[in-house]
């Protein structure tokens, strides 16, 4: 078969792109290796920026979005003995939302539906050709294990870190470079409802936790561990507990409840460069990931996306190559702020080091609580980063 835009992955940035596309009246297939249901089952973020969510309502998918969502006007940091609120609003004129990126993809996939664009998903042996090419292709094998090939004039690899799509890039043009943190996250979804109005960010010499949330009834909290433990060691009992400690401050009592789900998420980054050769183009996180302390990563698909479709479009209706060859570079530039402020949050909440160290972290949480210009800071780059670019915000 044919199309214009051959779509590898249907995350949030695969399906965000072919919405689009649809808009400008271009066509998309998706290829994707999971089926639908565990795609739509996928627990990942739930913070979205203003600049995403205002994307989404351009593209027609944030009708729920806009009843369900959660407004936040910004933070509390939290060391032993104070917790203090960061007004986002206050500081830069931007709110986020808390919506679970399970909810954004099952939006997206009832669009895309609703448009009648084409989707394979389950399948398998998925392979990118002639991406140096005009006439760029990818075969695969789908759900009833018939092959299949796609001619397209343009491939997307929205797959993730261990799709095939940045492996089409030839080794001697790209480039990957990766961190790995030594501590890991112990995510917990519990049916219970927040203990908090805003998410806390909890520094603790037993090591970082974050209390989030995605609805009035269920919360969600991340304790740092390291990453060789079990999640068969942790009872619920000791989540609570250490949560309890972690979390503890004078007049404030955290909720318990049922645990609905627990796993251990390592912490990494990675961004693999050029995103873009020939007509094959990378988006999310087939380019880049970071540790999710800034809830970065689900706006920097988002953001990869905003750059991507018009530039898909000039360059499929009206032959123009200028901002499909400026591509790589404007969603690098965002790529490489966002991933400097996920170290920079990650490094300075979570325990790690002698005492020493402890006591660097210690100052410069005081110092963002304590100094204007510095809450601004970290105000604009959680909260007020430009969709594209990513450099200052004039």
């Amino acid at each position: 078969m044919r199309t214009r835009v051959a779509i590898i992955g249907s995350g949030p940035a695969g399906l965000l792109l072919s919405q689009l596309l649809d808009l400008a009246g271009i066509e998309s297939v998706i290829v994707e290796r999971q089926s639908a249901d565990h795609v739509k089952s996928r627990i990942r973020a739930g913070i979205l920026e203003s600049a995403s969510v205002d994307l989404l309502r351009r593209a027609g998918v944030a009708d729920r979005l806009d009843r369900a969502a959660i407004e936040h006007r910004g933070i509390y940091l939290q060391w032993p003995g104070r917790r203090q609120h960061l007004d986002f609003t206050e500081l830069t004129g931007q709110a986020v939302y808390v919506y679970g990126q399970t909810e954004l993809t099952a939006d997206l996939m009832a669009v895309r539906e609703k448009a009648g664009q084409l989707a394979f998903y389950e399948a398998t042996d998925v392979a990118v050709h002639d991406a140096d090419t005009d006439r760029p292709s990818i075969t695969f094998v789908d759900a009833t294990g018939a092959a299949r090939r796609v001619d397209a004039e343009v491939v997307v690899g929205c797959d993730g870190y261990h799709g095939p799509s940045k492996q089409a890039i030839p080794v001697g043009l790209r480039q990957t470079v990766e961190r790995a943190y030594p501590f890991a996250w112990l995510g917990v979804l519990a049916q219970v409802p927040p203990s908090t109005d805003e998410l806390i960010y909890a520094w603790h010499p037993n090591g970082f936790a974050l209390h989030s949330m995605r609805s009035e009834q269920v919360s969600r909290f991340y304790l740092q561990v390291d990453p060789s433990e079990r999640i068969e060691d942790w009872s619920d009992d000791r989540i609570w507990d250490e949560l309890s400690t972690r979390l503890a401050l004078d007049g404030w009592t955290l909720r318990t409840g049922p645990i609905l789900e627990k796993s251990v998420l390592p912490m990494r980054s990675f961004v693999t460069t050029p995103m873009r050769h020939g007509r094959l183009f990378l988006a999310g996180d087939a380019a880049h990931i970071v540790p999710p302390t800034g809830a970065k990563g689900l706006n920097l698909a988002i953001a990869d996306v905003a750059v991507l479709a018009p530039a898909l479009t000039a360059l499929l209706r009206d032959g123009s190559t200028g901002p499909a060859d400026a591509y790589s570079d404007t969603a690098l530039r965002r790529v490489w702020r966002s991933t400097h402020f996920s170290w920079w949050m990650t490094t300075m909440l979570h325990r790690h080091g002698d005492d020493f160290d402890a006591q660097l972290q210690l100052s410069q949480l005081r110092r963002v609580i304590d100094s204007p210009s510095a809450a601004r800071e970290l105000a604009e780059n959680y909260a007020g980063l430009p969709i594209a670019g990513g450099e200052d915000r004039g």
